[in-house]
Parts: structure tokens; C-alpha cells; sequence
């Protein structure tokens, strides 16, 4: 098997749609012999923030020597970006051999797996044949129905934080959205909870309670910002003094205050890593697609946000760096989010707008985005094409000296950076 032909077998319609539950992958991973339970984890579940929150734990997990395994989704750039040992994306060659031994046995399975559970199936037998030490496992949906909660008891379990998303599978309140992650939970494993919502710390609080196990709560110690700029941010938080975060926006504080707490709750469990090796590592993380500065001249800055969790994080990034100060955006988004919301959380900060249509069947299209924003009073353009919307606001950046910010939805980064690449305003 080729690496087209594993990617191209993994994104095979077969594999196409969420059916939560943890039969096939059950059955799967122990067609494969079980290699999870040969692997320690870190299993990481939250509506936001669960990207960032793992790529800062495996990074100082790597700065204290462990070989790592991270497994995220979704993708920024290429697909083995999901998968990664040692801080590097699993290799095509690797990519095709693993693939390779899984699909017999999911073929065999009467009930297919879902495109997620095999890729999750694939990800556990690379991390066991390359030997991590230990993986960040981060959850797809939810928890626990999620496929990444087959594993057994990890050396500790983290709840980012709870908002309003993927309602139709998780529930349409905060509680129950709470109840759904904190599945996650397991006897053994102490908890981490990063966010501030009070009902869904009650919810967590009682499953922590039902297992016996210790929760740990970001918000309980007290998080100063005591300077942010677009070199990153510095903090104080319990013992940490001048902690440099190099991770822009407003909402990145939070995700390195959960992180904290967790070294905190490893430390208690006798997995204990030193202030200066932690701080090698926080200094060293990177994470794409996340209020990352792609260009200095023009200013342009990437926001995955999608939901209205996020969208409000990226508002207050913008004020929090810009003030006043209005910017350009360039924006796309899928037609099952709640993108009037964005819009009016957006439009007090906007200039102008330009809309794309990214490649994906849910994506609303251009013409449609750029409307609503019409309605909201702020100058809109659709486009076509992705390098048409690209070039027309990389052009009026330039011209007028003004901040572009490209945000709305994580899967229009790639075409996005591979247009600016174009037109010569970045190289990757």
C-alpha cells in the first residue's frame, strides 16, 4: 500500500459519518491485539482548547525526555499531522505500513468502523511499534462514546472546558454536554478541569466523586497577565513567575493555566517534572492554525475559531492586541455553525470582509457569508475562488496598512496559506 492509497482508503465514503460508541473500536483494536493497553496517556476532551492544551503537554513532556505520541484532530496542513511522535508527523512510509496491517482486519469487521475509529485504531498501533513513552490523546467528540475512550485508565484525564457545540450529538446544554466529556473520567486517573463554567464543574465534580478521583481545577489558582504583544504572552500563575507563552490570543492564558494544573496533578501522582523543564517546554511549543501570526508585512493572523466559544476568544484577541482599531478579515464558514452569531460578535471589529467558500460539502458558500455580513453593516465580497478572496485581501492589507485576520473555520488554512504562498507573502 502506497501513501495515496492509505489516505485515499481512510477518506473512502465507507468510512463516511459519526456513530458514536465504542463497539467497533473494541473490536478492532483487539483484532490488532490491543496495542493501547501496552501505552500510558493523557486523555484530553473539552469543546476548545484541546488542540492547544495537548500540543503544550506533549512539548513539555518532551523537554523532560519522554518520547511522545500526539494524537489530534482535525489536520491543519496534511494529514499526518494527527499523528505524531517525538513532536514529528508520522512519516508517509510509516503512515502506509500501519494502514496497510489495520484494513484487513476493519474489512473483516460485519459493522464497519467509522473513518474516526480507524484512524484511531492506526494512530494506537504506530505510538505501540515506535515505543512512546507516553501519548496525549486528544478526544474527536465528546467522550464517552468517543473512540479514543477504549483506552483504560490514563495517568490523567483533562476537560479543557464546556460550551455550546455539536449539539445534535452531545446534547443542548452545558450539563449535558459536561456529562457527555466527563465519560472520560476513570478510577486511578486524577482530573483536570480548565474552564469556568460552574454547572459543568458540578457535573464533573460528581463523576470525579462516582470514580474517586481527585479534581484539579485550573481556575482555582489565580492566572496574571502581566504582558501580551504578538510576541506571545507572559504570565504568573502559583509558582510560575514571567512564564513566557510564545502561543498568541487571549484565550491561550487559560490553556497554559489547565496545562500547569496538570503537571501539578502528575506531580501528586509521583509523575514529576522540574520548573525549569517545564518552562523549556512551554517556551518551545507550536501549534498552527490558532491565532498564528502567518505574515509581519502585511500583519496577517489565523484563527481556527468555529463556534461561539471561540469566535468570542478570537474577539477578544483582537481587542486585546489591537485595541480600537478596526481590521480586515478573511473569513469562511461551515453552514451547520451558528455563523449570524459569529457575525454579530465579529462586526463591531470589522473593516471590510472577504468570503470564501473552502473545499468541504458542508461550507456555506461565499456569496451567502458575504450577505449576512452586509446585513450586519460591515462591507462584504464573495468570491469565487480561494486566491481571487486570498489576493483581494492581501492587496487592500498592504494598501491601506491595516491587520488581516483569516478566521472562521480550520479547514479553509490550508487553501489559505497555499494561496498566500502564491502570491509570495509567505513561504512554507
Amino acid at each position: 500500500m502506497t501513501y495515496s492509497e492509505a489516505v485515499a482508503y481512510i477518506h473512502s465514503v465507507v468510512w463516511k459519518g459519526s456513530r458514536p460508541g465504542l463497539s467497533r473500536i473494541t473490536e478492532l483494536l483487539g483484532l490488532l491485539g490491543n496495542p493501547q493497553d501496552s501505552l500510558q496517556f493523557i486523555h484530553i476532551a473539552g469543546t476548545n482548547g484541546k488542540g492547544s492544551t495537548s500540543a503544550m503537554t506533549e512539548s513539555v513532556l518532551r523537554a523532560a525526555g519522554y518520547k511522545t505520541g500526539l494524537f489530534v484532530s482535525p489536520y491543519i496542513k496534511c494529514f499526518n499531522e494527527r499523528i505524531c511522535f517525538c513532536g514529528t508527523p508520522i512519516s508517509n512510509e510509516a503512515l502506509a505500513e500501519v494502514t496497510a496491517t489495520v484494513k484487513p482486519f476493519a474489512d473483516s469487521m460485519a459493522d464497519a468502523p467509522t473513518e474516526f475509529e480507524l484512524i484511531t485504531a492506526i494512530g494506537l498501533l504506530y505510538f505501540k511499534n515506535v515505543g512512546c513513552d507516553v501519548v496525549v490523546l486528544e478526544t474527536g467528540m465528546g467522550g464517552r462514546l468517543d473512540s479514543t475512550n477504549v483506552i483504560k485508565t490514563p495517568l490523567a484525564t483533562v476537560i479543557t472546558g464546556i460550551a455550546l457545540d455539536h449539539t445534535e450529538y452531545l446534547g443542548d446544554t452545558v450539563e449535558k454536554i459536561a456529562a457527555e466529556k466527563a465519560g472520560i473520567i476513570k478510577k486511578g486517573a486524577p482530573m483536570v478541569y480548565g474552564g469556568h463554567d460552574r454547572a459543568a464543574r458540578a457535573v464533573i465534580q460528581a463523576a470525579c466523586d462516582a470514580a474517586n478521583v481527585p479534581l484539579y481545577a485550573a481556575e482555582d489558582t489565580p492566572m496574571t497577565v502581566l504582558h501580551a504583544d504578538l510576541s506571545g504572552t507572559t504570565v504568573q500563575y502559583g509558582k510560575y513567575e514571567d512564564l513566557h507563552l510564545p502561543l498568541l490570543g487571549a484565550y491561550q492564558p487559560q490553556n497554559l493555566a489547565t496545562v500547569l494544573t496538570l503537571f501539578d496533578a502528575l506531580a501528586d501522582k509521583g509523575v514529576k517534572i522540574d520548573e525549569q523543564t517545564v518552562r523549556r517546554g512551554i517556551a518551545a511549543v507550536r501549534w498552527r492554525g490558532r491565532f498564528e501570526r502567518l505574515s509581519a508585512t502585511p500583519l496577517i493572523i489565523s484563527d481556527g475559531a468555529h463556534n461561539p466559544e471561540g469566535i468570542a476568544a478570537a474577539a477578544a484577541g483582537i481587542r486585546l492586541y489591537f485595541g480600537d482599531q478596526k481590521v480586515l478579515m478573511l473569513c469562511a464558514v461551515m453552514a451547520d455553525k451558528d455563523y449570524r452569531g459569529m457575525v454579530k460578535e465579529l462586526a463591531p471589529l470589522a473593516a471590510e470582509v472577504f468570503t470564501l467558500t473552502p473545499a468541504n460539502p458542508r461550507a456555506l458558500p461565499a456569496a451567502d457569508f458575504a450577505a449576512v455580513w452586509r446585513e450586519n453593516g460591515v462591507a462584504a465580497t464573495g468570491f469565487d475562488t480561494v486566491e481571487e478572496a486570498v489576493g483581494a485581501a492581501v492587496t487592500a492589507a498592504t494598501e491601506r496598512g491595516m491587520p488581516l485576520f483569516s478566521l472562521g473555520s480550520l479547514y479553509m488554512y490550508a487553501e489559505v496559506t497555499d494561496a498566500l504562498e502564491k502570491v509570495g507573502v509567505i513561504s512554507q
